[in-house]
């Protein structure tokens, strides 16, 4: 798997879909900055004008005639390591930025405009050249391991983006892991490490938060013409005596796979057994087992859509401290010591 494609099989935490928002922008005279987060592709209507000009799906701003650039800032929809980026300038032919940058900074919590504003920003990718009407998809090349909120794009010195995309991994909160809680969650933790095929609609969907409204907000494989059946390994956001999982098929009504069956991958120990399957139907299976899981393997037959999977249980005191200490070593040292300690040791 090319570096590019590995980037892209993460999940893109910037997005409205998983929580992401826009906090603030500089200028946004011609084009929305809230459109940046959106999570459907960018739209274009070559006829489109309005009283200010030429209307496009994305953030563009007025034409610099002084010197400095503009910039947006982004909260992810939880504290994350980002590996990468897309500034997408779908549509933007003329008046794309020719470059741009992305720093990152840590403020737990809901710090508001002026926290962020005064915040001190991290470079996560250096000034970078931007190729227009296209996805610009670059590696962070600054701190690799670095737990972080909120980025700041910044575009030199104007123009048009259509498109905001932060890929990453979201680093388990030891303060959201208490009780039965969903353990499979992208904002608890959870990511899928392996799919089978995700020709239709990504594996990281079926672990977004809240419900799918149409059939694209979730997992959904092509059809299948032989024997084999589809599948999906999640990496549990710690490990967990399991309590039941919620196999949700809602908005696949013609097709919905007819089977499924969960078990632990590290050991195959059947979790759920084949079950049948309903279409448009949040499906809950109790799991008996008490061992201690850290992947599950979702096996689909023969092959469909899944809308969400939820994997519910409980993470053991000794995962739970592990997990702790990780958590707060990816802290920026002042963040972590405002970090009330007590809710979890």
């Amino acid at each position: 798997m090319s570096p590019e494609s590995a980037l892209r099989s993460m999940p893109d935490l910037a997005s409205r879909a998983v929580g992401g928002s826009v906090r603030y922008v500089s200028d946004d005279f011609f084009g929305d900055g809230l459109a940046l987060i959106d999570p459907l592709p960018a739209r274009h209507d070559p006829a489109a004008f309005g009283r200010r000009g030429k209307i496009y799906d994305g953030w563009e701003t007025r034409r610099r005639r002084a010197p400095g650039a503009e910039f947006a800032i982004i909260r992810l929809a939880a504290p994350a390591i980002v590996r990468g980026t897309d500034i997408n300038t779908a549509y933007f032919r003329g008046n794309y930025p020719p470059k741009a940058s992305v720093e990152a900074t840590t403020l737990l919590g809901y710090p508001d405009t002026d926290d962020l504003l005064a915040a001190v920003w991290t470079p996560l990718i250096t000034s970078t050249a931007l190729t227009g009407d296209a996805p610009n998809v670059v590696l962070v090349d600054g701190p690799a391991d670095q737990l972080v909120t909120h980025l700041r794009l910044t575009i030199d010195p104007d123009g048009g983006v259509a498109r905001f995309r932060a890929y990453g991994q979201v680093v388990a909160d030891p303060r959201l892991l208490s009780g039965h809680v969903d353990l499979a969650a992208t904002l608890a933790g959870g990511r899928i490490v392996a799919c089978s095929d995700a020709f239709f609609g990504s594996p990281n969907n079926a672990l977004a938060p809240g419900r799918a409204a149409v059939m694209s907000d979730g997992w959904e494989t092509a059809r299948r013409r032989d024997t084999d059946n589809d599948w999906l390994v999640v990496e549990l956001a710690a490990p967990g005596v399991l309590r039941d999982v919620v196999i949700d098929t809602s908005t696949f009504i013609g097709g919905a796979p007819g089977w499924a069956a969960l078990s632990d991958d590290d050991t195959g120990e059947p979790l759920v057994e084949r079950a049948a399957l309903l279409p448009d139907t949040a499906h809950r299976f109790r799991i008996r087992s008490r061992s201690q899981v850290s992947r599950v393997r979702l096996d689909v037959y023969p092959d469909g859509g899944i809308a969400r999977l939820r994997v519910h249980g409980s993470v053991s005191a000794n995962a739970h401290e592990t997990i702790a200490h990780r958590w707060l070593r990816l802290l920026p040292p002042d963040q972590a010591q405002r970090v009330d300690t007590t809710e979890f040791f």
